[in-house]
């Protein structure tokens, strides 16, 4: 067997988006509607021919992801896929090498991507970088701690009239953020937009304060249960929700809970840190479930490093072992920070602590402080050292992405 590793034609992605739609079992779509293909433009694809034939596929979405107060250029990784009689052959270690060398000239210091399967991605240096906190809660039982302020009113109206406030809310609230995604006119389509017939319109809120300025937004459908007649059948899913303060969080709550005839809230991507749980007279009602969320990789440690924003003054210096995929990762680096900005230098000295790349990715976006992967037994070296960088890798909020790609 003789495979050729390239880029895809523009002749060769309907291929691309036959293989990736037999892969998923048509979650991009199939044929004319074919999402994978659509999305995806040939030099961003590295892909594997048996002649030819594409027989394995992977697509990197040039994205932007806020990273603690700053914007970091993302690939997202997308669309991999091998057919089924040319697995376990090394298609995909060989896309990825090749892939993350793209990356890393293109000033993509970080990959991420929502994944398939956790083996596959751990073995590529791939951590778990956010979480997905779904809610599946009746209207009745969304009673408050305290009243909702009654100088925030929602109010909807369609989905044209509000766009404009929705996007503008969406950036003011992501500005500080870690994970979240720049979102262009697709992701808004793709992830929050898309009527279906199974989940109907696409309805919007938005919430406004006494003098009239926008605070929060809600992007919801609503299902009729027609075969059920039992009282509340009905089922609201919120699509997208989002809030600049707890004023306006509490008002769009209180908006959600005036759906008598709703026997079902359900919101399956709210982050890690959303304060629901604490201002609920019976937060157990909830029914809170933590499921796995993007998964992050570090291309470029130099480059990651200086990509994100800090809180706090220093430098550490630390050691990265031997990475088959990204060899020029290997090294002792010295972290500098000094007024928010990084620093970063490669040194000849031993390192304060050792870091693998996969959980320095961790500590990159705030998933897990280096103190506990420390206590874990995954980092190794001078405590005070550690504590340094703690404080150094410290976010803001917790990381999360709600966008799928």
């Amino acid at each position: 067997m003789s495979i050729e590793f390239r880029a895809a034609a523009a002749s060769e992605m309907d291929q691309f988006g036959d293989l990736t739609a037999y892969a998923y079992a048509g979650a991009f779509g199939y044929g004319e509607n074919n999402l994978a293909r659509d999305a995806n433009r040939p030099e961003w694809t590295v892909c594997a021919f048996d002649g030819a034939k594409m027989v394995a596929s992977y697509g990197t979405l040039p994205l932007t992801m806020r990273a603690n107060g700053n914007a970091a250029a993302l690939g997202g990784v997308t669309t991999v896929a091998t057919a089924p009689e040319y697995r376990r052959r090394g298609l995909l270690r060989e896309m990825t090498t090749r892939a993350l060398s793209l990356q890393r000239e293109a000033g993509q210091s970080v990959a991420a991507l929502w994944a398939s399967q956790a083996a596959i991605y751990q073995r590529y240096g791939y951590c778990a970088a956010t979480s997905q906190i779904s809610y599946q809660i009746d209207s009745v039982d969304v009673r408050l701690l305290e009243p909702a302020n009654d100088d925030y009113a929602v109010t909807r109206d369609s989905l044209a009239s509000l766009m404009a406030d929705i996007k503008a809310i969406y950036r003011q609230f992501i500005a500080e953020r870690t994970g979240y995604l720049h979102r262009s006119g697709a992701l808004w389509q793709a992830n929050f937009l898309t009527e279906t017939a199974e989940s109907g319109p696409v309805h919007a809120a938005l919430c406004r304060d006494a003098d009239g300025e926008a605070q929060g937004y809600l992007l919801y459908t609503l299902n009729s249960n027609k075969i059920s007649h039992r009282a509340r059948s009905q089922g609201l899913e919120i699509r997208d929700l989002v809030a600049l303060n707890l004023d306006a969080y509490r008002a769009i709550w209180n908006f959600l809970s005036k759906h008598d005839l709703v026997g079902s809230i359900t919101w399956t991507s709210a982050p890690d840190d959303d304060p629901l749980p604490e201002l609920l007279a019976e937060p157990r009602m909830l029914h809170a479930q933590a499921n796995e969320g993007a998964w992050l990789r570090i291309v470029d440690i130099a480059g990651a490093l200086t990509a994100r924003g800090y809180q706090s003054d220093g430098s550490v210096t630390f050691s990265v072992p031997e990475d088959s995929l990204t060899p020029w990762n290997q090294g002792t680096y010295r972290l500098t920070v000094d007024g928010g900005s990084a620093e970063v230098q490669r040194v000849e000295t031993e390192g304060e602590f050792t870091i693998d790349r996969k959980y320095l990715a961790s500590a990159w976006c705030g998933r897990h402080r280096l103190q506990t992967l420390a206590n874990w037994g995954l980092v190794s070296g001078d405590a005070a050292a550690i504590a340094r960088a703690d404080s150094l890798f410290a976010t803001r909020y917790r990381p999360h992405c709600p966008d799928h790609f």
